[in-house]
């Protein structure tokens, strides 16, 4: 049998061409034609199916979308992380509570009262707006106690009242009630007396004075050099070079105690005696220098003794009420206030005791329609911790010696003016209360207070008194009245 192969030309169909079958084949029966049509018909359908494919396709395919060209990206070095830690922010805190802040300057305080009270409002619907906006808005009001009164005495009307009932320490405001009580006692022309007085008699041959001499104090707290020496001069004059007898000290002006009631051991305290100099318990021994100084020579010893009441006068030296007022009020001088004190006290009973001074302020509160039950007077000067009043005590006061000429035209003198002297030379400068306002300072530990009278826009005289105790800062409480004073003078 021979092998049928496929021999391909270029151009032509292909032909078939008998090959003998190797050997051990058999002939080509039935089976092998049929096998040699079978694979001829499916050459031919394949190549149909391929033709077909391809036209369908051709035809009716969905092209994809050409998608567009991408640039390949640039390698970007990055930079190592780096975690920052952000700190909160502090609160701001308000321009109005920042503003009543007590270490705040009182200009900066004046300008925000300035824009929370309405300058719309009619005098003194105005002055208790801004008056309410202080306490409302001052820290100090509310860790400690505080009193506030101000009366119109042009108006003869109240205008503002806070806690005026409030018994409080007065500090260096007790000088008020002091001067107050001892104009309208003592008079205007009240003096502070020292007399120089002697026994016995002189022997002009020998230049001998045969007797005692007294030196009676009368605890004038401006007694100085000047005084020792006109003494020592006055002794000359009686042509005296020898005493045969003793220099006495009689200090039966006062009680013998030489401080006063409820006062601190630590504290800088005057000496409460009759024969002061230099503010202290010495004017015996500079005499004595003096004398000796002046050729004197004094046979006896120096000892205390009364003088009798027909002591002989030898020389006096006296200082007017308006001196010892001044020092007291514009430097808030506590000897010099304690002296007014007693002298006071002595114009009710000798020896001066501090119930008599006492006794002439208790009947002054009646003359005024107060209780005296209701306070609490320990001495002249506000040292004491025994001292309670109230705002509306002092505004009273103040009222009284507005009414009364005589005592009004002494005292306003020697407050201290805001901004220009005493106490008060430093502060309310620049502000409305610059010059308007005449004020008695007071200053204890934790206690601050101030008093006096104010001159408002309108030319209205108030007359106010504020109280601060409990302050642990006095510049606080400070702010605080300087702040009133401000819308007071507005």
């Amino acid at each position: 049998m021979k092998k049928i192969s496929r021999k391909i030309s270029k151009g032509k169909s292909p032909s078939y061409v008998t090959t003998p079958f190797p050997r051990g084949g058999g002939r080509v029966g039935g089976r092998g034609f049929f096998l040699f049509f079978l694979l001829l018909f499916l050459s031919a359908n394949y190549s149909d199916a391929k033709t077909e494919s391809s036209i369908f396709n051709s035809q009716f395919s969905i092209e994809s979308p050409k998608r567009p060209k991408v640039k390949p990206k640039k390698k970007v070095r990055r930079k190592p992380h780096v975690v920052k830690v952000v700190e909160p922010q502090k609160p701001v805190q308000e321009e109005v509570i920042d503003a009543f802040s007590d270490s705040l300057s009182i200009d900066s305080l004046a300008l925000v009262g300035d824009s929370l009270a309405n300058d719309t409002l009619p005098w003194p619907e105005s002055l208790r707006a801004r008056l309410d906006t202080i306490i409302m808005k001052s820290r100090t009001v509310k860790t400690s106690q505080f009193a506030v009164m101000i009366y119109d005495l042009t108006a003869d009307s109240l205008l503002y009242a806070v806690n005026e009932k409030q018994t409080l320490r007065p500090a260096s405001t007790m000088k008020l009630l002091t001067a107050i009580t001892a104009l309208d006692k003592l008079g205007g022309s009240y003096q502070f007396k020292t007399y120089l007085k002697n026994t016995g008699m002189v022997v002009d041959s020998t230049r001998t004075l045969k007797g005692n001499v007294y030196v009676v104090g009368g605890m004038d707290p401006r007694f100085n050099r000047d005084d020792l020496i006109a003494f020592v001069e006055s002794l000359k004059k009686m042509g005296v070079d020898t005493i045969e007898g003793n220099l006495c000290a009689d200090r039966s002006f006062k009680e013998k105690d030489l401080f006063g009631e409820g006062w601190c051991w630590d504290d800088d305290n005057p000496v409460l005696s009759p024969l002061v100099y230099s503010r202290k318990d010495q004017l015996m021994e500079k005499l004595m220098a003096e004398i000796e100084g002046q050729g004197i020579v004094l046979k006896g010893e120096v000892v205390e003794e009364k003088a009798p009441l027909l002591a002989n006068d030898i020389c006096s030296r006296a200082h007017s009420i308006d001196q010892i007022l001044s020092r007291m009020m514009k430097e808030s001088d506590n000897l010099y206030a304690e002296s007014m004190f007693y002298h006071l006290a002595a114009a009710f009973n000798k020896p001066a005791r501090a119930s008599g001074a006492k006794a002439f302020e208790q009947n002054l509160m009646r003359r005024m329609g107060l209780n005296p039950a209701n306070y609490r007077i320990a001495d002249g000067s506000g040292l004491s911790l025994y001292n309670y009043v109230t705002a509306e005590l002092e505004v009273s006061f103040l009222r009284y010696a507005y009414e009364n000429s005589t005592i009004y035209n002494q005292l306003i003198p020697s407050l201290p003016l805001a901004a220009y002297d005493g106490t008060l030379a430093k502060r309310l400068k620049g502000t409305k209360a610059q010059g308007c306002i005449r004020a008695k300072t007071g200053t204890l530990t934790c206690v601050s207070s101030l008093a006096g009278y104010a001159k408002a826009a309108n030319g209205h005289v108030l007359a106010f008194s504020i109280l601060n105790q409990g302050v642990l800062r006095a510049q606080n409480a400070k702010d605080f009245q300087d702040m009133i004073c401000v819308a007071m003078c507005r």
